[in-house]
């Protein structure tokens, strides 16, 4: 009973597979190896568009120096207010882009709207030296309460962005996730909905570690293997993180490894809710967000269930606040998760 996060997943069979397969002999480094280039081809072929991809070794990195490439002196980056890179990344899109300062947005379920964006943006007016300038604008997919944002509402919000000349960047630590919960094409929800750039992630839907950060207009690339290098993402055997990618997308294995941790998700959900329970936010990846009694708490662990406690801001709405003998909790599922782990938490509510 496994649920503490999905990083804590190993590797897939068919990605083990690969990289072994690939491990041996002699290929030229830094990227130059054909595996890479293929892998390279391979994401433009699965966005519908020629892309620019660079390979780094966290998600973390992938956010902050995506962000950096749009970085302005004074520059404020757009997100909401509990996303990862403002939460959880320890300033380094800060660090990374020079001190551009993050401004939190509010909304609901995990995520802004574009009218909330606009209203902020309206803080920055262009031109005003004192306000600073508006530098990019960061959305989650899916965000960190497990929610994803719709195809009309991606497009909102780079239309309000791009009105500005402001680039989108899309936090895609769970891509494929959200990818399988929308059910639509890489493309439709990433460059034909006006995303600039995107964090890719492998490493949370069984790679080993695989990120890459994706310009679709491989011209706001200019300059970014510099930032990459300087801040120590090249990989000398790139070939090695290829190797993830290249069983990663063969026969869609990365899309049914999400649909499978998605699946075990609205499976504990479904069950927690036949019990009483409850859950914070609709259920529309691999992290369910449920309220549960103390004691209730309290024999899960005792029986080795792994899970993280939540804490949950009260201005978020009334539906949101935990009684004196509630626990708010996250749980995340996995490709390796398996329908026993699920029934046995279940079981012991």
């Amino acid at each position: 009973m496994r649920f503490s996060s999905d990083n804590w997943a190993g590797v897939s069979e068919a990605v083990a597979a690969s990289l072994t397969r690939h491990s041996s002999g002699f290929e030229p480094a830094y990227g130059s190896d054909e595996l890479t280039g293929r892998i390279v081809e391979r994401f433009s072929d699965i966005f519908e568009k020629e892309v620019a991809v660079f390979y780094v070794a966290t998600g973390t990195a992938a956010n902050a120096l995506a962000l950096s490439q749009f970085a302005k002196p004074g520059g404020a980056i757009f997100c909401h207010r509990n996303a990862h890179i403002r939460c959880d990344e320890c300033g380094a899109p800060e660090f990374l882009s020079n001190g551009n300062r993050l401004i939190g947005l509010d909304g609901s379920n995990g995520k802004f709207s574009a009218d909330a964006f606009k209203h902020a943006l309206s803080s920055v007016p262009e031109g005003a030296v004192m306000s600073g300038q508006a530098s990019s604008v960061s959305l989650s997919q899916g965000t960190e309460s497990g929610t994803v944002y719709s195809v009309p509402e991606l497009q909102e919000i780079a239309i309000a962005a791009h009105e500005r000349n402001i680039p989108l960047h899309m936090d895609g630590a769970r891509f494929a996730n959200g990818l399988a919960s929308l059910d639509v094409s890489p493309a439709d929800m990433t460059w034909r909905a006006g995303v600039d750039v995107l964090s890719f992630g492998g490493t949370k839907n069984g790679c080993w570690s695989a990120e890459a950060v994706v310009f679709f207009n491989p011209d706001q690339a200019e300059g970014f293997a510099y930032l990459q290098k300087r801040s120590g993402h090249v990989f000398s055997k790139a070939r090695f993180v290829s190797a993830q990618f290249d069983a990663y997308f063969e026969d869609d294995h990365w899309l049914s490894n999400a649909r499978h941790a998605n699946a075990m998700a609205h499976d504990l959900a479904d069950g927690i809710a036949s019990t009483g329970g409850r859950t914070l936010w609709p259920v529309e990846i691999n992290e369910v967000f449920p309220v549960l009694k103390r004691a209730q708490v309290d024999r899960l662990r005792a029986e080795g269930a792994a899970f993280y406690e939540w804490t949950v801001e009260p201005e978020e709405g009334s539906d949101k606040l935990i009684s004196e003998d509630e626990v708010a909790l996250r749980l995340v599922t996995s490709f390796a998760t398996s329908p026993g782990e699920v029934e046995k938490f279940v079981s012991l509510l």
